[in-house]
């Protein structure tokens, strides 16, 4: 029992990030119809960018945390900007190779900025971990599961309570009726790409004390986020959480109690799974047609 609640522990941790790598994958889907191959190295800016703040310039965790989320944000918007806007004939499939193209941009300018070296930081709080049935659980973890449940509730609120998120949602719907009533549909693109890669800041962010990281950190994360999100169903707030820590878990089970050759495969497999018997997700989000 002790073994099984350690593994689930740390499962839960990693399906977290999973879960908030996958928000920031469903939001930008829900709103763009475009899938950014590039989300893995927002984290890994994410991750060196608080580590940064917070042990060469020696900034406070909060500020430091609230700095990394809004850079990183304003970064993705400027992607958009320049390489996502201008393109002449956005055609899913060039869109999805300038994604991949700025994946590897970024993962250059990370090791040029940063170097090959990994990196490191200490937890949020200095705090000893906590003894439950005999098994250690880290206080960075509670803050990344706290941290992740209430972006899933806020990003909710935010889509159902807000005149700014009801209009992504009829951008989603219908480009050319929301521009007709007044909604500016390039705005609303614009502020889906912040919200994204603030989504994959926060990742970072939060992933930093309990990993090293690194400036090729990103690619693995991306396709695990990916996979997470396709488990929980693509564009479904709360079914890419549920997937990610779905992910997690039983990426943690099959490493503690079969192989550690596993960590990385179970993502591929599950994806394989759900891409052949239910495409749609756990919680498939409602289908929108696009003019």
């Amino acid at each position: 029992m002790q073994e099984f609640l350690q593994y689930f522990f740390s499962g839960l941790t990693n399906g977290a990030i999973y879960g908030i790598i996958a928000l920031g994958f469903s939001m930008l889907y829900r709103s763009t119809d475009l899938i950014n191959f590039s989300h893995g190295e927002f984290v890994m800016i994410g991750a060196l960018s608080m580590v940064t703040l917070t042990m060469t310039l020696k900034i406070p965790v909060i500020w430091a945390f609230f700095i990394v989320v809004f850079g990183v944000g304003l970064l993705g918007m400027v992607f958009e900007r320049l390489a996502i806007r201008t393109v002449k004939r956005p055609e899913p499939i060039v869109l999805i190779i300038i994604t991949v193209g700025a994946s590897i941009f970024l993962r250059g300018a990370g090791m040029l900025v940063w170097g090959k070296n990994a990196q490191s930081m200490p937890p949020f709080t200095p705090h000893p971990p906590l003894d439950i049935a005999g098994a250690r659980l880290l206080v960075q973890s509670i803050w990344i599961l706290v941290i992740a449940i209430l972006i899933a509730a806020c990003l909710h609120l935010f889509y159902r309570r807000t005149l700014t998120g009801k209009a992504m949602y009829a951008c989603a719907i219908n480009k050319q009726a929301a521009w007709l009533v007044g909604i500016p549909s390039k705005m609303m693109i614009l502020l889906a790409f912040g919200l994204s890669t603030g989504m994959g800041a926060v990742a970072g962010a939060i992933i930093a004390p309990v990993t090293m990281p690194a400036y090729d950190m990103g690619a693995m994360l991306g396709l695990k986020g990916f996979c997470a999100a396709m488990l929980g169903g693509l564009g479904s707030l709360w079914g890419s959480l549920l997937g990610g820590f779905l992910l997690g878990v039983l990426e943690a089970m099959g490493v503690g109690f079969v192989s550690s050759g596993l960590k990385d495969a179970t993502a591929f497999l599950l994806l394989l799974l759900v891409l052949y018997f239910r495409p749609q997700g756990i919680i498939s989000a409602a289908s929108v047609k696009r003019f």
